[in-house]
């Protein structure tokens, strides 16, 4: 199956992805990281599924209902058609968020007599285990799982996973981890979607958008939404694991967890599109990895609840996604160096002290906690680590990591000078310092380029953030440069590479957050019409739903890699505001 073909449902506590044949071919439940229960995405044959299709096995189309997470796919065979909503509750209940591990899934005829079969095939995690199934009076009970699951449905249980029937007239579908559904099944479906439809409508109406590329942003924002976990304020790089990053590369990581690197970026989308509740819940998430290391010796990534137990295996069993394996559990970057962690930490957190909005959350231990990651950054400036692309090769003093550290000592002192300001002095002297070293360093001083790392030649499209952050001005020719030299070296089809190459090879892929960097580096130097052009780009994506995964193909504009990445989302919305006028300039 093609990620093309797969549509994201959920709710910020479980989701799922529906492919176009009506199959549910990926959910980890209770929660992003729990272990599979519809794997069929990582094993066509072996894997469990979920599935509502026409007898005839005819593709469906899909689209999402306007403005919501809610997922419409629909059939039409020889004998009539037919429409499947899925959606994962979502709503307020008794002024809390109503959240449940549920998948529900609505089916309706919509002309003629067609007829409908429907499998459900869960399975337990990756030993694969088929469960053992009781029924009910009007339910199906799978047995073994860590909590009760439940298939609880208004079509006769003669029909699931049996012979095809005739669809004439609404059915109802809810398949629960934990507490079943007790109340009747139709009227608290239809309350379900009706309430699940107003809670992302209200959402929607509550984004800021640019002028330009407005249903692009809008989709976004409902795609990054699906990645936070609410319960604990992680917000995670995937939903998948194991997708190849191009066919046959090895390139297959575990991205369900939370890099605090994704996080800054997403929080900065987040407060682009006015929303603001994910940094508070973030911030929680934050305080908690923190208290843990009084030394802040942060990993790179944590599970959804804080842990850092990830340890790296390779499910030899799997055949993995298109057969293209291995299949990973686990990432073993949580063991790295990543010294850029605590400048983006700090630019999460620095606008609680610089923006009055929100004075209430600047309380005495968050100030301590950005001053400690601000002083962690000045200590470890310049060290070699495994840097934002995470090589496994031997480490060198990367530049990216050097600016986020100048970012954080630079944002602090912009902190101390309102919060603290005997402090203030101290930071921007190592913002000076740090700065200094870059330009010193990791400038190649024949093109006057910024390069990858300290002493060397190549660059990587991480050097775009150097303009953005402002490390370099707009009229500083080495901005010009460093954008001019990074579109010759990784330009491909259009789009960027990260880089040339590393220890697996060639990248032969976009890496699809970079060519929305050089979009926002674009528009920061002023070149606007080339910001606006590279934004058209989007349109050749093979993407009907809007959907983007990690990598792009620019020759086939096939998407690969883990889907949807939280990442590339946060690439459309930061490009889409660099690129668009203003409001007032179009109104």
């Amino acid at each position: 199956m093609a990620l093309d073909q797969l549509g994201l449902i959920g709710n910020c506590q479980c989701s799922a992805l529906v492919n176009s044949h009506g199959s549910v071919v990926w959910s980890c439940l209770p929660r992003f990281d729990s272990e599979p229960i519809f794997s069929t995405l990582l094993d066509a044959e072996g894997g469990g599924h979920f599935t509502v299709a026409p007898e005839d096995g005819t593709l469906g189309v899909q689209r999402y209902l306007e403005n919501t997470n809610i997922l419409e796919t629909r059939f039409t065979s020889a004998t009539g058609s037919f429409r499947v909503l899925d959606f994962c509750p979502r709503f307020t209940l008794f002024e809390r968020s109503f959240r449940p591990s549920k998948i529900v899934r609505i089916v309706e005829p919509l002309s003629g007599t067609p007829r409908v079969v429907i499998h459900c095939d869960p399975r337990h995690g990756w030993s694969k285990g088929v469960p053992r199934q009781e029924q009910g009076s009007n339910h199906v009970s799978y047995l073994g799982f860590g909590s009760e699951v439940r298939l609880t449905t208004d079509v006769p249980l003669a029909y699931i996973n049996a012979r095809a029937f005739a669809l004439t007239e609404r059915r109802h579908l809810v398949l629960a981890w934990g507490e079943p559904i007790q109340e009747a099944l139709a009227p608290i479906c239809e309350r379900f979607l009706r309430e699940t439809t107003h809670y992302w409508h209200q959402w929607v109406k509550h984004c800021d958008v640019p002028p330009m590329y407005q249903e692009k942003v809008i989709r976004s924002a409902l795609a990054l939404k699906l990645h936070c976990f609410e319960d604990t304020g992680a917000i995670v790089a995937a939903l998948t694991t194991s997708i190849p990053e191009s066919p046959g590369s090895g390139r297959n990581w575990d991205y369900r967890y939370c890099w605090l690197r994704d996080s800054y970026y997403a929080l900065g989308a987040f407060g682009l599109l006015g929303h603001f509740e994910e940094r508070e819940k973030f911030l929680q998430f934050l305080l908690n990895v923190a208290s843990a290391s009084p030394g802040l010796d942060l990993a790179p990534l944590y599970r959804i609840d804080g842990g850092v137990d990830l340890e790296e295996a390779v499910l030899a069993e799997w055949p993995g996604y298109k057969s293209n394996g291995p299949v990973r559990v686990g990432n073993a970057a949580a063991l790295h160096l990543q010294h850029d962690v605590f400048g983006e930490m700090v630019l999460a957190l620095a606008p609680i002290f610089l923006d009055k909005r929100f004075s209430d959350q600047a309380t005495p231990a968050t100030l301590d906690l950005v001053e400690r990651l601000a002083r962690k950054a000045a200590s470890v400036a310049g060290q070699p680590d495994a840097g934002i692309w995470e090589y496994r090769s031997e480490w060198r003093p990367q530049t990216f990591s050097s600016l986020m550290c100048w970012a954080a000592v630079d944002r602090m002192a912009m902190i101390a000078k309102i919060h603290k300001p005997e402090a203030e002095a101290e930071f921007r002297a190592h913002a000076t310092r740090i700065r200094d070293e870059i330009l010193a360093r990791a400038v190649d001083p024949a093109r006057g380029t910024l390069v990858e790392s300290y002493g060397g030649t190549e660059v990587d499209a991480a050097l775009l953030q150097a303009i953005t952050l402002r490390l370099v001005t707009a009229d500083d020719p080495r901005s010009h440069v460093t954008i001019d030299t990074v579109r010759q070296q990784l330009e491909h089809g259009g789009w960027l590479r990260r880089y040339r190459s590393d220890e697996f090879g060639q990248a032969d892929v976009a890496f699809v957050i970079c060519t929305f960097w050089l979009i926002e580096a674009l528009a920061k130097v002023g070149r606007q019409d080339e910001a606006r052009a590279m934004m058209a780009q989007l349109d050749q994506v093979q993407s009907p739903l809007g959907l983007l995964a990690e990598d792009l193909d620019p020759s086939t504009g096939a998407m690969w890699g883990n889907f949807p990445q939280a990442y590339s989302h946060v690439g459309v919305i930061h490009a889409a505001f660099a690129a668009s006028p203003l409001w007032w300039e179009v109104l």
